[in-house]
């Protein structure tokens, strides 16, 4: 690979299966490609700040993913560089072993890249990333940093975590791919837990082929997370063509009550999507689901801040002074909350899971927003994951889609959720909408 062919990849944002086949075995193009992401992360760092480490020097392993840079969340562990959890509290912590995907990664020769901010225990509190379109924004949260980092072009692919909203809403905030699998797909051993019931690991992108060749690599199971269910079914990913993408799909449009509240450009980019959608053959049809609309928030929030609760009650005893106040009030919220209580609303998760099917029923997968519109002014707000809860509740696969900008200037997006463990054809639904509304995101000016 020549000079010019690989600095054109890098600048325009090259994809994971763009960069294999770019290298072709050619260790001096890998080498190269890593060295020019560390120079380029070390010069806009002072102004992103999407990373709490990046390693002095790199060294490339064999492998698959060798030479392919991946940012990995600062709540995932790492046995050779600090794990800092977005906390005071752990500010020099050295995990003993890394997380089991990270292990996964390095055995596929992926370059661990370094570690990417992350809100303090994947809670409201922020770290210090800006959003690359508009440093005056935030990029979301909580996985700021891998989302931010793939947005600038500084790694085709990082690691992020969701429990109401982390992935698929900083993704939409910065024009990359978010992508949330199923409950289970991904083992969570090594990952610091928000809440154990819901804490789900997935990526970003800036593809939807890079999201299906992790998957195909990274899914798996671990007798370490009790939550496990193992890989999805049917991830066969040629490097050369990528995923085949389902044809003329058919969706359901679920806009909520809450539609009234997007910005009137979320709503525009919205509607001309499935309209372009509807052009190029896919079945549209609107549904409504009042249920999991009026149940979903309240029902979600209960057992987030009952397990957290639990997880961090002692923490936050022994260091109020090194843990924030949103921290204190979850734990506060979640001690204020009865057995009763939690036990009512894991009996609703259950049945709203089990009723999924009937509501998909006739369609490959639903489409909605990802947010209310572009990502929110300053940094102390992440942004609302009103959107983003009913799947992670449900455990669905979800992704978020670039669509389009704003009134001034930032991403929006569009969010595709299939049928719990239909991780493979909720991908081919989502590589098709990719190439019919054909929408490139370029890397931004910082």
């Amino acid at each position: 690979m020549t000079e010019a062919s690989l600095r054109s990849a890098t600048d325009g944002g090259a994809g994971v299966l763009e960069l294999l086949r770019l290298f072709n075995g050619n260790g001096d193009a890998r080498e190269q490609y890593i060295g020019q992401r560390l120079e380029k992360a070390r010069t806009i760092e002072p102004v992103l700040r999407a990373f709490e480490y990046l390693p002095p020097c790199i060294d490339l392993q064999s492998g698959v993913l060798s030479g392919i840079p991946v940012g990995i969340k600062d709540i995932i562990a790492t046995k050779d560089m600090p794990t800092t959890n977005g906390s005071a509290v752990y500010r020099d912590h050295i995990p003993a072993a890394d997380a089991w995907i990270v292990e996964r990664l390095r055995q596929l020769g992926a370059t661990i890249f370094g570690k990417t901010v992350s809100t303090e225990f994947a809670w409201r509190h922020p770290g210090p990333t800006t959003n690359p379109w508009n440093r005056g924004h935030t990029p979301g949260g909580s996985s700021s940093g891998s989302a931010a980092a793939v947005a600038a072009g500084l790694v085709p692919l990082a690691l992020g975590t969701q429990t109401l909203g982390s992935i698929i809403r900083p993704a939409a905030f910065n024009g990359v791919i978010g992508f949330k699998p199923s409950f289970g797909s991904i083992p969570r051993t090594g990952v610091h837990h928000l809440s154990q019931s819901l804490d789900h690991v997935g990526f970003f992108a800036r593809r939807v082929d890079d999201i299906a060749l992790a998957m195909s690599l990274l899914a798996g199971a671990s007798d370490s997370d009790p939550h496990g269910s193992g890989p999805p079914p049917g991830f066969t990913i040629d490097i050369n063509t990528g995923l085949q993408p389902l044809d003329r799909p058919r969706f359901a449009v679920l806009r909520f009550a809450k539609w009234s509240k997007a910005e009137p450009e979320q709503q525009n980019a919205f509607n001309a999507a499935v309209a372009k959608l509807r052009e190029a053959g896919a079945t549209i049809e609107e549904i409504e689901w009042p249920e999991l609309d009026e149940q979903n928030w309240s029902t979600i929030n209960t057992i987030l801040a009952s397990e957290a609760s639990v997880i961090f009650s002692d923490l936050v005893a022994r260091y109020p002074d090194r843990t924030s106040d949103r921290l204190k009030e979850l734990v506060a919220s979640g001690m204020n909350y009865s057995a009763h209580d939690y036990l009512a609303a894991k009996m609703t998760q259950k049945r709203l899971q089990l009723e999924f099917p009937a509501q998909l029923r006739g369609f490959d997968a639903v489409v909605t927003l990802p947010a209310f519109g572009e990502a929110p002014k300053s940094l102390g707000y992440t942004g609302d994951a009103e959107y983003c809860a009913p799947w992670t509740l449900l455990g669905v696969p979800a992704l978020s889609l670039p669509i389009g900008f704003g009134r001034i200037g930032l991403p929006l997006g569009m969010q595709i959720v299939g049928a719990c463990r239909e991780d493979v054809r909720t991908l081919r639904v989502a590589k098709w909408a990719e190439a019919t509304l054909n929408f490139a995101v370029r890397i931004p000016e910082i």
